[in-house]
């Protein structure tokens, strides 16, 4: 294979290592950052990463099957990519205030880097060295907040569960390797035999991906890190970093382990079923809308297991396209939260109340985020959850498609009582009307769009599922 060949295959982690090597020697030989030509050049760099994404898609394998390449893995690193650009440019307020925006940009393309190879991984060993190289300097991002207590706070209880995590998928690894000896997807597939010590294995693997996507009961992490960290921090967290670990899990559990599919269906199922009733439960009893989110997105993770433990091509389009609506919606979501946060460090579900009558952009805004969130037509997050619930249902489980209409019953209360805080309730001292700046506003736009738009372009959804996902 010629070398544009290579480049061509890794086109995503090179542009971003390029990134990476223009923004160090602009630290070194720089005596004074221009903090907006960085922003400006990020955004554009960012929007470049996308669209170099379109051009060809490759398919293939290098460096023996560790890196693999196809078309849903080139659409899983855009819509990572488009999720990362929609935030930074969310950011973009809070970063011209930020002394270290050149070492945040670093630390971004450094996680960024670390997903495109876990999204690619062929083998564990290259799947091991993706997860760490994400989930490192995104812990020092948590921790970007200096002058918050809680930011250092919130960054060390994620670094302490990540590699207690990573120590229990690391020994599940091991397990692996010395019950079939391999680490690569495809000859671990053909040696594994279902024994008992292979179950066992799995387990460790499950518990490792429990913890990234934050799956009841390894969420315990979740609530604390989001409400501590910076708003864009805690957006990408719960959209970026959930998502990449989706696409790899999801790949796992269909191209290495379906010899053990009965067992680890069971498996979802019953952790689909207590993640989203857990996450509705503490949802509602939350006050800090950073909480809320973290509980509302570890909810949003039960139902997309749904889509998981269906096993077919249906459910992982279904899965994806989820993904993809879920990026919309919790964007604009933290956009609004970052908008208030930034002016005015108010971040309590109290302070939303009367936010109509000074703020109706924001308002609506968030309306719009949480009834997409919510599931309620003619939003996309109702499309999103009837696909998934659909291809639930075409597998048989009824049971479980039972519970979690239940629970989106439920979740109704908590998230309608954040809209009834903004227009319904009064405030004797509403939040005063904020100026939106022209990044901050763009986001807004493509993700009213996308949450009004998506469900009804059939096209999207039947482009993921037109996609080759080698089951």
């Amino acid at each position: 294979m010629s070398l544009l060949n290579y480049i061509s295959m890794m086109r995503f982690e090179v542009f971003a290592l390029g990134i990476i090597v223009l923004l160090l020697l602009v630290k070194i030989f720089s005596e004074k950052l221009n903090t907006s030509f960085i922003l400006g050049f990020i955004n554009v760099a960012l929007v470049g990463l996308l669209v170099a994404g379109f051009i060809g898609h490759p398919h293939g394998n290098i460096f023996g099957r560790m890196f693999l390449n196809d078309g849903t893995i080139m659409l899983e690193k855009q819509i990572i990519t488009f999720a990362t650009l929609l935030i930074f440019l969310q950011a973009n307020f809070w970063l011209k205030k930020q002394e270290n925006c050149l070492e945040f940009c670093l630390l971004l393309f450094s996680v960024l880097i670390g997903m495109y190879f876990l999204v690619s991984s062929g083998n564990f060993l290259m799947f091991y060295l993706g997860l760490e190289m994400a989930t490192i300097p995104l812990a020092a991002l948590a921790a970007f907040d200096f002058g918050r207590m809680r930011s250092a706070e919130g960054a060390g209880k994620m670094i302490l569960s990540s590699a207690f995590s990573s120590a229990i998928l690391l020994f599940g690894l091991s397990l692996i390797y010395g019950t079939t000896g391999s680490l690569d997807f495809n000859e671990v597939r053909d040696a594994y035999s279902s024994s008992a010590l292979q179950l066992f294995t799995l387990a460790f693997v499950f518990v490792g991906f429990a913890f990234k996507i934050s799956i009841v009961p390894f969420h315990l992490w979740t609530a604390d890190v989001y409400e501590g960290s910076p708003v864009a921090v805690t957006s990408f967290l719960s959209v970026v970093s959930k998502g990449a670990s989706l696409f790899i899990f999801m790949t796992v559990l269909y191209r290495v382990f379906p010899m053990a599919q009965e067992t680890w269906v069971h498996i979802l199922v019953l952790l689909s079923a207590i993640t989203m009733t857990i996450g509705n439960l503490f949802a509602m009893r939350q006050t800090n809308i950073k909480r809320f989110l973290a509980f509302s997105s570890i909810t949003q993770a039960g139902y997309i297991l749904i889509g998981v433990a269906a096993t077919s091509s249906l459910s992982m389009a279904s899965v994806i396209y989820f993904i993809l609506i879920y990026t919309f919606s919790n964007i604009c979501a933290f956009t609004v939260v970052s908008i208030i946060s930034d002016r005015n460090g108010k971040e309590d579900i109290d302070d939303y109340k009367g936010l109509y009558k000074t703020n109706p952009l924001l308002s609506i805004a968030m309306m719009l985020a949480v009834f997409s969130l919510a599931g309620i037509p003619p939003t996309a997050g109702f499309f999103g959850k009837l696909f998934l619930l659909t291809s639930g249902a075409s597998s048989g489980l009824i049971a479980l498609i039972i519970i979690a209409s239940l629970n989106m019953i439920v979740s109704l209360y908590y998230y309608l009582k954040i809209v009834k805080a903004m227009f319904v309730d009064k405030n004797e001292s509403p939040i005063e009307k904020i100026s939106i700046d022209i990044s901050a506003k763009t986001v807004l736009i493509i993700c009213f769009v996308g949450i009004l738009a998506v469900g009804f372009i059939s096209f999207v959804f039947e482009y993921i599922h037109s996609l080759s996902f080698g089951l």
